[in-house]
């Protein structure tokens, strides 16, 4: 490089130097709303030249992983062989390019940052990652990652785990000394899933029983397994010690796993290479916990802000804070959306050149504003590319993927793989939520089965008289087992715990306990919470439109449909009437008031003065036709009259206590159209709850070890690993509900059917939530003695 060359490159250093402020590390002094102008994509542009870099003249072209670390402010493609190996003084531009079954690309960039790292680096990776995006057409969705927080999404790209290695490349600025070959070093394996590899002092005190370690001797890596890590964790540290053999010393060392059925021989050879302690010396479980934590937040604040230059000057000016409606987002700004957590830029495709530019900026000038810690997840995503933990914050997110073809395949009940080509209706599903029940996608069969039902009764299961199956009251919890038979062979049971609104808690309680009681003797069963109210449409269509729903609880004995404790005094009843077919049809009853009305429904009210059709504005032809149906089952003495909303006679108020005000919305938007998202849950040691998302989860993502829960959208799977522990097993329901509470969605753990199932016995609606599934994957999991045996045989001669 010759002295004129060096000379520009370094000028060009301090312009990028400049823009790093607001790009990377900036202290914004201004509130969210200050119109000062910052750099732009354009002024990286005049830096760096307008011409993108020839290190991605052939970036995003086809499906895979690569790698720029920026080397004297220029990206530098980073070696096959190196990936998952990053230094803490560097910075890089990681591209991951994902292929569609139509063969189309899609492409998320992120740029991490070491914790050494300098801010020239820093800067220039977030400027060259703004490069990368351009020559892709604005389509990727951009992350900043930090070293130690990385997202799962990160994370999930390297299947041994990322390794970080003290030192780095020479900066322009700084020279930073990488280690010296075949120093002796310990490294810590965190995590199960995807893991982190961090090199720690060479010292017994940086151990715990709870973790692998991994020691490198230069010829001999010995991996020490905590007496208490699992099986994921012991098969990934051995396969974190085969990929420090093949990076770091080309395939030339022995890797040799000390573990408790090793010999005293070996354990305390691994403590003499090590310099210090003895097994009774590795400190316990909870001295290995960090101090990042993946809980989430009982509250959080959640506002969207929206950035427009259209008063001439770009502002930022906070739109509302929860609940969020898609319609908020307009096509032609750029918005920021501040989680508490997190924060992400939403690019509008009519949004100004400067908009797009700015957005980000200002979306990384809130981490200094607000005082969140440095290391907070900024993403970047455009208009129709939305992620689900995005679209998770609307309450009226609608859209059309997987998630809506899987439902209205089993409204129709498609047992088919195939995605509908069809237009999606929002309406559709809309009349689904509103009627049809919950749990849209969760149809094991047609409800033809056998089923079996009982009331808790002091405690204790008395069975209900066949000829009563479908009737249920309010202050009473219920267990009914359902055996199917479907049409593809599959065969299988399912409890339902259905827990009435003004069930006692004990009687919750005690059907959630025979629920399990059940489910042990038949072998393993899928189980169903169950909230009056929120039934799941499968549960529906077990009763062949005779569910009824009365107020108040059992009566000593009923021999009528008017014998029993919700029989008033004044003779007079109020039932809502839903359904969308003859199958999943019900009546609840409600408080004979007028604000129990809804003009989106019909209702039949019964009184000493005559019984009554009410047909709300909104309600289906259906409804009124199904209405005059089961008037004969909860009014049976009775000659209904039919009345419209709007033309109610003197008599009808009378009954109700008078006229009021109800709910008149025709077409309320209900919960989002979420597609499905994986969580691996957890209890910590310290009896805290933990959960991480799982970024584009296939089938082995479902860890056999722990709990995994999978939220379909419509409805919240509880998968219980046959690894897990007795705690998180009986736990297991617990941590559903607590997902469901600190969700940032509409939805409370009421209003979703929670279903616990158990590895190897998944039913067909679960599975299909997955991109691809095999029967017959538990059996073919690595052992950790295989994993064990397949590392020996690596071994040098």
């Amino acid at each position: 490089m010759t002295p004129a060359t060096l000379s520009s490159r370094l000028i060009a250093g301090a312009v990028l130097l400049s823009l790093i402020v607001t790009l990377t590390q900036a202290r914004v002094v201004q509130p969210p709303t200050d119109t000062i102008r910052s750099p732009s994509r354009e002024d990286a542009k005049g830096a760096r030249g307008s011409v993108m870099h020839s290190a991605f003249a052939n970036a995003g072209k086809a499906k895979g992983l690569e790698i720029w670390r920026i080397e004297n402010f220029e990206p530098v493609a980073y070696p096959k062989n190196d990936y998952g190996k990053f230094y803490e003084g560097d910075s890089y531009i990681v591209l991951n390019t994902k292929e569609s079954k139509s063969k189309e690309l899609s492409w998320d960039v992120h740029f991490w940052l070491g914790r050494e790292t300098t801010a020239d680096e820093a800067g220039a990776a977030a400027i060259f990652t703004v490069q990368l995006d351009d020559q892709l057409h604005g389509a990727p969705i951009q992350h900043r990652e930090v070293q130690d927080h990385e997202s799962q999404l990160f994370l999930g790209y390297f299947k041994n785990g990322v390794r970080y290695l003290p030192g780095g490349v020479a900066s322009g600025f700084r020279q930073v000394e990488t280690n010296a070959a075949g120093e002796k070093r310990l490294f810590q394996v965190k995590g199960k899933r995807n893991i982190r590899v961090r090199q720690v002092n060479l010292s017994v005190s940086s151990m715990n029983k709870g973790d692998c370690f991994i020691l490198d001797a230069g010829r001999d890596i010995l991996v020490y397994v905590g007496k208490n890590a699992k099986r994921v964790e012991k098969i990934k540290a051995i396969s974190a010690a085969n990929q420090i053999r093949d990076q770091d010393h080309s395939g030339r060392a022995n890797v040799q796993i000390i573990d408790e059925f090793s010999s005293p021989a070996d354990q305390e050879e691994f403590f003499q290479i090590l310099g210090s302690g003895s097994p009774s010396d590795v400190p316990d479980e909870s001295a290995g916990e960090d101090d990042e934590t993946f809980e989430r937040n009982e509250e959080r604040s959640v506002t969207l802000y929206k950035v427009s230059d259209a008063s001439g000057q770009l502002q930022v000016d906070p739109v509302s804070q929860k609940p969020l409606k898609q319609e908020f987002l307009k096509t032609e700004d750029c918005f920021i959306l501040d989680t508490g957590s997190g924060i992400f830029v939403w690019v509008g495709r009519g949004a100004t050149q400067q908009e797009k530019s700015q957005a980000i900026a200002r979306a990384q000038g809130f981490i200094s504003s607000k005082k969140y810690p440095t290391w907070t997840q900024v993403q970047r995503i455009v208009e129709s590319a939305e992620t689900a933990p995005f679209k998770q914050y609307f309450s009226t997110w609608r859209d059309r993927g997987m998630t809506h073809s899987r439902l209205i395949r089993a409204a129709n009940d498609d047992d088919s793989d195939t995605s509908t080509d069809e237009e999606f209706d929002p309406s559709i599903l809309h009349k689904l939520r509103k009627s049809g029940g919950r749990g849209i996608g969760f149809m094991p069969d047609n409800g033809e089965g056998e089923v079996e039902v009982w009331r808790v009764e002091n405690f204790d299961l008395v069975p209900v008289d066949p000829e009563l199956y479908g009737w249920f009251f309010g202050g009473d919890s219920y267990v009914i087992k359902y055996e199917y038979h479907n049409k593809r062979g599959g065969h299988g049971n399912i409890i339902y715990f259905w827990q009435g609104k003004h069930s006692s808690t004990d009687e919750k309680a005690a059907s959630a306990i025979h629920a399990v009681r059940l489910d042990n003797e038949l072998g393993g069963a899928v189980q169903v919470r169950v909230v009056q109210g929120h039934e799941p449409r499968h549960f529906l269509k077990i009763f062949k439109g005779k569910m009824v729903v009365f107020t108040g609880g059992r009566a000593s004995g009923f021999k009528n449909v008017h014998d029993h404790d919700t029989y008033d005094v004044d003779g007079t009843r109020l039932f809502r009437i839903r359904g969308t077919c003859p199958e999943d049809v019900r009546a609840d009853q409600l408080d004979e008031v007028a604000a129990s009305l809804a003009s989106d429904d019909v209702f039949i009210l019964e009184s000493p003065k005559g019984t009554f059709v009410w047909q709300g504005k909104g309600g289906s032809d259906f409804e009124r036709e199904m209405a005059d149906n089961i008037v004969g089952i909860v009014s049976p003495d009775s000659e209904p009259q039919t009345i419209a909303e709007g033309e109610e006679p003197a008599e009808f108020w009378e009954a109700l206590g008078g006229e009021g005000d109800y709910d008149r919305e025709l077409d309320p938007a209900g919960a989002p159209f979420l597609d499905p998202r994986l969580f691996h849950c957890k209890i910590l040691f310290n009896g805290r709850f933990r959960v991480e998302e799982v970024a584009q989860f296939e089938q082995d993502d479902l860890d056999v070890d722990d709990i995994m829960v999978l939220d379909g959208g419509d409805e919240v799977y509880v998968w219980e690993g046959n690894g897990s522990t007795d705690e998180e097993k009986e736990k297991a329901m617990d941590m559903a509900k607590q997902y469901i509470r600190t969700d940032p969605t509409d939805r409370s753990e009421e209003t979703v059917p929670i279903i616990k199932i158990h590895q190897g016995k998944e039913p067909r609606s679960f599975k299909r939530l997955f991109p691809a599934w095999d029967d017959d994957l538990w059996e073919k999991l690595p052992s950790y003695e295989a994993a064990k045996r397949n590392a020996i045989a690596l071994n040098s001669v």
